[in-house]
């Protein structure tokens, strides 16, 4: 399956793509390389959409990290991800289910249930994935709504993990296991799930790029994209394959699969 790159015809002024370049370049000029990962959320079963990243990884030569639900995932998934040498899984929570009570924010790993209790249910979804793909499983998890209690990344090691992934630079923690965090989410998911737009999904890869270039934050994590194949719209998807594509051809840009970036000696 082909999936174009090319921008629609009444895409928005070039500025913030010029601004990416232009900061690419910046990086390129100090002698660096900028890192960049790419997570995509929510796969439990093969879909038309799912099939559609698969290819756009493959099309791209980006590598790309499934976060996946192990309470719903499907035996047919395995055979999806076999024959994608480029894709990987991590831990996407353990149902995707909401265990806050309003009005707080949805959390499926908060502290609004015993946290044995749900590193009770982390740990058999390990071996749910763990069973289902084997060594390109990773012992990663990325929380469900990128939110996770304390208490419960505290025991995250004891539960058999040694990497989490939420929204966000990276801070420094005393949770001893790998972060690298996503910093790019094009889905507007307050106005419908529609595309956010160039200008604020460019802002964000530009301003943690920019930020990581000057030491304002780790300037080791890798920048990494995140998005959402099951309510992606068509810009949204045509934003997604640009990206990659412009970032893929600047000699200031490395996309780095998980399993390397997970692996990185030390933690953080």
């Amino acid at each position: 399956m082909t999936v174009t790159a090319t921008a629609p015809s009444d895409s928005p002024p070039r500025a913030g793509w010029d601004a990416l370049t232009a900061e690419l370049d910046a990086w390129a000029a100090a002698g660096r390389t900028a890192s960049l990962w790419w997570r995509d959320d929510d796969a439990i079963e093969p879909t038309p959409a799912l099939d559609r990243m698969i290819a756009l990884s493959i099309e791209t030569a980006a590598p790309l990290a499934l976060a996946v639900i192990p309470a719903g995932v499907t035996d047919a998934l395995a055979p999806v991800v076999d024959a994608a040498p480029g894709v990987t899984v991590l831990q996407h929570g353990w149902s995707h289910a909401n265990h806050a009570a309003p009005p707080a924010k949805k959390a499926e790993l908060g502290a609004d249930r015993p946290t044995a209790t749900v590193l009770a249910e982390l740990a058999e979804g390990r071996t749910v994935l763990d069973h289902l793909f084997g060594p390109r499983a990773l012992p990663v998890l990325v929380p469900p709504w990128n939110r996770i209690a304390p208490g419960v990344a505290a025991g995250l090691p004891g539960a058999g993990f040694n990497g989490l992934s939420v929204f966000g630079p990276r801070r420094v923690s005393t949770v001893n296991m790998m972060c690298v965090n996503t910093h790019i989410d094009p889905v507007a998911w307050k106005d419908g799930k529609r595309f956010l737009g160039d200008a604020e999904a460019l802002g964000m890869a530009v301003t943690h790029l920019r930020a990581r270039r000057l030491g304002a934050v780790d300037a080791e994590e890798p920048t990494g994209l995140l998005t959402h194949h099951l309510v992606m719209d068509g810009e949204t998807w045509a934003f997604t394959a640009r990206f990659l594509t412009v970032t893929r051809r600047h000699p200031a840009a490395r996309w780095l699969p998980a399993d390397t970036l997970f692996a990185a000696e030390g933690h953080r």
